[in-house]
């Protein structure tokens, strides 16, 4: 009796292209990604990714939303969780954790933002920044939250531009990471170090 392939149910195959395409335009930016590309990190195949998402454009597209999505998760479950810190420790340690745990979503908002004059995916990545002021608003006040956002783009400058390679290379370039990461710094090093999966 031949056995029975089990299937995986297409909600379950959609995020793992979202995933995929995620860690993909994270490590080769908008233009060096491919549709192919995309297909071999996700273990399918290409036409399968173009009869999901139709264009690269759209794939991105949702790439972006999907990790607007997932910071605003952290920042609730930090505000939810009132472990003894104040609320700015807990939603900028679930900030740094979640990028350590996933570059590709920090790289990939980065390729958003800089693809801001982009008629398509521009409206998109500044949706995704205001929703997550909007957000911060709800907990703290303009300047907490400018702060906050502030932070967390200085976060992203030092890691989307490699300066993680350069601890103890430049003078206080070590201090400056230790003062933006705190007592996260060694899982951030860590985490950042690694090689890639989309690279062979």
């Amino acid at each position: 009796m031949p056995v029975k392939s089990e299937r995986i149910p297409a909600t379950e195959r959609r995020e793992q292209i979202l995933e995929a395409a995620t860690r993909v335009f994270g490590d080769l930016g908008y233009a060096g990604a491919t549709t192919d590309r995309v297909a071999k990190a996700a273990g399918i195949s290409q036409p399968y990714v173009v009869r999901v998402f139709g264009t690269k454009e759209q794939l991105f597209v949702e790439v972006l939303q999907r990790t607007s999505d997932r910071i605003l998760a952290a920042f609730d479950a930090a505000i939810a969780n009132d472990d003894g810190r104040s609320l700015q420790a807990r939603v900028g340690s679930s900030y740094v954790e979640l990028v350590e745990t996933d570059r590709g979503i920090l790289l990939a908002l980065m390729q958003g933002f800089i693809l801001g004059h982009d008629p398509v995916i521009g409206p998109v990545a500044r949706a995704g920044f205001m929703r997550c002021y909007d957000r911060l608003r709800t907990v703290f006040e303009p300047a907490e939250a400018m702060q906050f956002m502030a932070q967390g783009m200085l976060i992203n400058t030092l890691i989307s531009s490699g300066m993680i390679t350069e601890v103890q290379k430049e003078r206080n370039v070590d201090e400056l990471l230790a003062c933006t990461f705190g007592d996260k710094l060694g899982l951030v090093l860590e985490g950042l170090t690694r090689e890639p999966a989309t690279r062979a």
